[in-house]
């Protein structure tokens, strides 16, 4: 059974892939009202001070901006067995 967090995002970028340098093509998206969405815990890869790391469609990787505390994520995720302290 698939376990999510709720969280609060804001702007994100999009790493769409690699040109020839090896460097991130990435695309920066600013939104006008922040989203309440249902994340899946598998798609999450970390999560910063400023951002959660999830995978995307396509092979894609997103930034997001987030909107709740560093604390609150921890305790989301502590709450539901998913942190190792």
């Amino acid at each position: 059974m698939s376990k999510f967090i709720q969280v609060t995002t804001g702007n994100y970028l999009i790493v769409h892939g690699f040109d020839a340098n090896n460097k991130e093509i990435i695309e920066e998206v600013i939104v006008t009202e922040k989203m309440v969405k249902i994340v899946a815990i598998k798609r999450i890869q970390s999560i910063s001070a400023k951002y959660i790391l999830v995978t995307g469609s396509h092979g894609r990787m997103m930034y997001w901006e987030y909107e709740e505390s560093f604390e609150d994520l921890q305790k989301q995720l502590s709450y539901n067995s998913l942190l190792i302290e």
